[in-house]
């Protein structure tokens, strides 16, 4: 390979990011691969994250046969494995990060636009045949959304391998429910990967550079130079204009899509991979479903060659089949951690029979007609949960978005609500499956603030609920009130004799305990759930047939 090591990249402010490119030796122009993150581009995977790097080539041989991986860096593409096929690879620090100087302002306007004109400026290059990928997983993928919405000159298509597309539903709120991720991931990576830790910071393995810049800052000043996040997402607890100009109009894409998402990763990035399929308004788009580890696939022979298939036909004009792909490309789970791959023309799955099971609170079942009597059934909303279960009477599968609508009271002002969805087999094990950051994820899960309720009438289905999050409407205490709560999308086959269940909760295992959001006060009351003709509790399941 040609390297090029920290070209300067000027913005449009006169601030210079740097650039490490990789081009094939024989001289001539190539298509960009492009990628622009915080991590560090000099950071070799094997030293920023030794764990996964071991369990990754340990698990999938693949990976590793045919590179070095010298040059393979955390959630991005390993150039060995990419410029031989006739790509350029271009890796940005973004502001503030790595080797580029900066103030650190993560997903903003600012940084879109930063990323906008990388792409331009990759454009132009005499190297380049004048267009421009997108690639990356999360944080690379995140920002491609933002920016593919913006259309800058010379980006031909893009490929968010497990990104989120909504900065509220999805990475700071699910539900309207603070989580942990965002504010944890901040504390524990950005400021080891910002730039002016000189000598404290690791180099790159091939040239010996300071990965995250030569200047040596105090903790105050690099402090000082980055927004505080953490602040932010505690000041925007409902959609407001600082949010909203963190998500990108996925109609305003108009480039091929193929937008690969994780069936396990529930609670981050799993929904923004489809909503961002189903509303880029690109007509060429695809949506692919995987298994396993965050960041597995991305690497394996089977996405890369995936991804080589797409990028080939919108950056080379290769006729190799790939617009006769249909938009969907499933891997469907079975319980015994194995997957069957098929391709579907739509999602939802159009030969969905959508079945909805109703809630019976006194027998703690779901039933194909709601009890006949009225019902009420209280819960501890931090001590207790409650689970409604039904065997099933043949093999199901159970194959994209679902919904529950429920009906309660709180003995306060508001009241979070935990659903999950769960497989147990005959013998009371519950079944989970690999997710993208937990070995041991049930089959879905939902999350609703009932003070969130309100519903934006044009986007929401009956499969999904799509709530405004714009203002929060307090519960009386003793108030009855219908609430319709959006279900992760999910596919598993569940065999006969095998148990569905819905768990209805008000806490999880920590991943939504932030105290000042969820002061034990307001949502430690008692809940009550209702159910019967005149409240039909229930939900809304994606039932598949075999084609």
């Amino acid at each position: 390979m040609r390297i090029d090591w920290d070209i300067p990249v000027v913005m449009d402010d006169g601030l210079a990011l740097r650039a490490d490119v990789f081009r094939p030796v024989p001289g001539g122009r190539y298509p960009v691969l492009l990628s622009c993150g915080p991590y560090g581009k000099g950071l070799r995977f094997e030293e920023g994250r030794p764990e996964q790097w071991r369990r990754l080539c340990q698990d999938h041989p693949d990976v590793p046969a045919g590179t070095s991986s010298k040059y393979a860096n955390w959630e991005v593409a390993d150039p060995e494995k990419w410029v031989p096929h006739g790509y350029a690879m271009v890796r940005i620090d973004s502001r503030g990060m790595g080797r580029s100087p900066g103030y650190v302002d993560q997903f903003s306007p600012r940084e879109t636009r930063d990323l906008y004109d990388c792409v331009a400026w990759a454009a132009a290059q005499p190297w380049c045949t004048g267009k421009v990928g997108l690639q990356g997983i999360s944080y690379s993928a995140m920002n491609q959304w933002q920016v593919a919405a913006l259309n800058p000159p010379g980006l031909a298509a893009i490929c968010p391998w497990e990104g989120a597309a909504d900065h509220y539903r999805e990475v700071r709120r699910n539900g309207g429910i603070l989580t942990n991720f965002l504010m944890r991931w901040f504390e524990n990576r950005i400021p080891k990967a910002q730039h002016g830790i000189a000598g404290r910071g690791e180099r790159n393995p091939v040239t010996g550079v300071l990965a995250f810049g030569d200047e040596l800052r105090t903790e105050e000043e690099r402090a000082a130079s980055r927004a505080d996040l953490i602040a932010e997402i505690r000041d925007h607890p409902l959609i407001d204009d600082y949010l909203r100009e963190r998500n990108a109009d996925l109609s305003r894409i108009t480039v091929p899509v193929l937008s690969a998402g994780n069936l396990g990763g529930q609670g981050l990035h799993l929904r923004g991979n489809v909503e961002g399929f189903l509303r880029a308004g690109s007509p060429r788009k695809w949506l692919e479903l995987h298994v396993g580890e965050h960041w597995a696939h991305f690497y394996t022979d089977y996405g890369r060659e995936l991804q080589l298939r797409f990028f080939d036909h919108f950056l080379k004009g290769e006729d190799n089949g790939w617009d006769a792909t249909p938009p969907v490309l499933l891997n469907v789970r079975h319980i015994d951690g194995t997957t069957t791959f098929r391709h579907e023309d739509g999602w939802p799955i159009p030969r969905t029979r959508w079945t909805r099971l109703y809630l019976d609170l006194a027998a703690r079942t779901l039933t194909p007609e709601p009890p006949a009597e009225d019902q009420c059934l209280d819960y501890r909303a931090l001590e207790e949960e409650i689970t409604f279960c039904t065997v099933v009477s043949a093999d199901t599968e159970i194959t994209g978005p679902a919904a529950a609508s429920l009906f309660v009271s709180s003995s306060t002002t508001d009241a979070d609500l935990f659903l999950t969805l769960r497989v147990y087999a005959p013998d009371g094990r519950e079944i989970t499956f690999a997710g993208a950051n937990d070995p041991h994820m049930p089959v879905s899960q939902g999350w609703l603030r009932a003070s969130h309720r309100k519903l934006d009438p044009d986007l929401s289905t009956p499969w999904r609920p799509f709530h405004t999050h714009d203002e929060a409407q307090p519960l009386a205490p003793g108030e009855r009130y219908g609430l319709e709560v959006e279900i992760w999308p999910t596919s598993v086959v569940v065999p006969k004799g095998y148990t569905l269940a819905l768990t209805v909760a008000g806490r999880d295992d920590g991943k939504h305990s932030d105290p000042l959001d969820r002061p034990a006060e307001v949502f430690g009351g008692t809940v009550t759930l209702y159910a019967g003709k005149a409240r039909p509790a229930s939900i809304l399941l994606p039932i598949v047939p075999e084609a």
